[in-house]
């Protein structure tokens, strides 16, 4: 039997036969040509993210600023356009005296109605259409002709069928809400991937059993879609509706503020307008949140 020699040590010396070899990783690892570096963690601390919510309010604040140090310099005649300041005063004068409050809860009620009557609607007639063939036949052709019609344009319509009480504003609103949701729901069931009905047939489900564990949750995505279109179609709807005939309301405020130029109330009103949007699509978020967690998504990096 031959006994080999043990292999040289770092430093060229061969190790006798009978003394332990050196245990270091250093010293196998550079024997196979590695070197190990040891890295130290970095003295630096991290500088803490800046919140969102404050980055978020960079932009409207820089543009505020401009605004009152332009109406401050005279730069913006305030016959243009009041500045910040006059249009806070102005917005705090119509909440004490209970102006905009009572014009705010009009507004939303008729924006409610219009949604659940479009609502209703547009859903209904986007199932007809799209489970079936025989539907799609009767009722798609003749909403896609009507969605090309400018449904401003039919305000004089509806004052003649409707009068000039609440029924034309909330028609107006109704109609524009109900062809988006139509559209949407439409697209999202016919949308479905035809793999999942197969599977679902595949594992005995019968036609209203895919209709509802397959078709309807494959939809839910572009009814949300649709949902969130339909409220920001509402709210323009509702200006438009609100200057037939209005006693009450936002959109009468903004109408009796431009009889007298007073564009800081006119501002108030915009501003409503947009906070309650926004208010609106935070509902939807909340929603989708709630209604699609089976669906990952990308949210950004």
């Amino acid at each position: 039997m031959t006994v080999g020699h043990a292999p040289p040590d770092i430093s060229g010396k061969s190790a006798s036969p009978g003394s332990p070899l050196p245990a270091r990783d250093s010293d196998r690892d550079s024997a196979h040509g590695l070197e190990l570096v040891t890295v130290l963690p970095s003295s630096r601390r991290r500088r803490p993210a800046v919140p969102r919510w404050l980055r978020r309010t960079v932009g409207p604040l820089l543009l505020l600023t401009l605004w009152q140090v332009s109406s401050a310099t005279g730069t913006l005649s305030p016959d243009v356009l009041a500045s910040p300041g006059t249009i806070a005063r102005a917005g705090w004068d119509l909440i004490a005296d209970g102006t905009l409050p009572s014009a705010m809860a009009v507004s939303l009620q008729r924006v409610v109605f219009g949604l659940l009557i479009g609502g209703i609607a547009g859903v209904g007639l986007a199932l007809v259409s799209g489970l079936s063939r025989l539907g799609e036949d009767l009722v798609d052709a003749t909403v896609q002709m009507l969605r090309t019609v400018p449904w401003v344009g039919l305000i004089p319509l509806f004052i003649i069928w409707l009068g000039i009480g609440e029924a034309p504003k909330v028609a107006l609103i109704a109609l524009g809400v109900a062809f988006h949701l139509y559209l949407n729901v439409y697209a999202g069931i016919r949308g479905v991937d035809e793999q999942l009905v197969e599977a679902g047939q595949a594992l005995g489900l019968g036609r209203w059993g895919l209709v509802r564990h397959v078709v309807l949750p494959g939809a839910l995505p572009g009814a949300m879609t649709g949902l969130r279109y339909s409220l920001a179609t509402a709210w323009l709807a509702l200006v438009f509706g609100e200057s037939i005939n209005a006693d009450d309301g936002i959109g009468f405020l903004m109408n009796q503020a431009r009889e007298f130029f007073r564009t800081d109330v006119i501002v108030v009103c915009l501003v409503v307008y947009a906070f309650l949007g926004l208010i609106a699509d935070a509902v939807v978020r909340t929603l989708e949140r709630l209604l699609l967690q089976w669906r990952p998504t990308f949210k950004g990096q």
